[in-house]
């Protein structure tokens, strides 16, 4: 059937795989948060090559795990969610070495779904684990709040990606600032409807950050915030 569209607007990467197999002439506009090279879908993010463009919130998983042992430098051992699936090894091979490169061990623990969110952490807990890294999931950003008050119930120190998950309860939350890419993806659109070809277009990526950090949550675990880190957080939650 043919797409009777001037620019479809694809939000993750299964959106825009259909939307790429649907159509070579239209132009696929996308949000994302994995890598969209690995991915197939473009060929570079200086040139993607093709009919889509877009912008890229990325996985920052190796830059999360660095805040968290400078938070805690006896940090030794951490657990991470581990979704099962098509490239799951792949997915979380950069934290992997990042933890090699801090002389940090990382454990995956499979996780299913939100119903598993306790029995994660009381796994996290019998694994020996320090703490927790929750990372950019799309089915775990309605649960950021609840997994972050787990996270404190549990007595785990934990780093999330988005603030909510500090302002629940959660120790830290590290990641891109939010709605950044929503001006940028306008941008974009607004060039390709006005003649620029997605193939030209280079894919967008985060450039503000924000750290977040639960002062309550620390006292309440008995944890001192080295001053260097608490002077670099965007909001202390005191």
């Amino acid at each position: 059937m043919r797409l009777k569209v001037d620019l479809i607007l694809a939000n993750g990467t299964r959106a825009a795989r259909a939307a790429k197999k649907s159509t070579t002439a239209i132009p696929i506009v996308f949000n994302l948060g994995e890598d969209p090279v690995s991915n197939g879908l473009v060929a570079s993010f200086a040139r993607p090559g093709g009919n889509l463009t877009g912008f890229v919130v990325g996985l920052y998983d190796e830059k999360a795990l660095e805040v968290l042992k400078e938070a805690l430098p006896l940090l030794r051992r951490v657990a991470y969610p581990a979704p099962a699936g098509p490239g799951a090894a792949q997915r979380f091979a950069p934290l992997h070495a990042a933890a090699r490169a801090l002389a940090v061990d990382v454990q995956g623990i499979p996780m299913q779904g939100p119903s598993d969110l306790d029995s994660f952490f009381a796994a996290a807990r019998r694994a020996g684990a320090d703490a927790v890294l929750v990372e950019n999931i799309a089915w775990f950003r309605p649960y950021l709040e609840r997994i972050g008050a787990a996270s404190l119930k549990s007595r785990l120190l934990a780093i999330g990606y988005y603030r909510q998950f500090a302002e629940a309860g959660g120790f830290i939350s590290y990641g891109p600032a939010p709605f950044e890419n929503v001006p940028r993806l306008a941008a974009q659109i607004d060039k390709i409807l006005k003649g620029a070809k997605p193939a030209d277009l280079p894919i967008e990526q985060p450039t503000k950050f924000e750290l977040v950090i639960n002062l309550k949550t620390a006292r309440a675990l008995g944890l001192t915030i080295p001053p260097s880190l608490l002077a670099r957080a965007d909001q202390v939650i005191d």
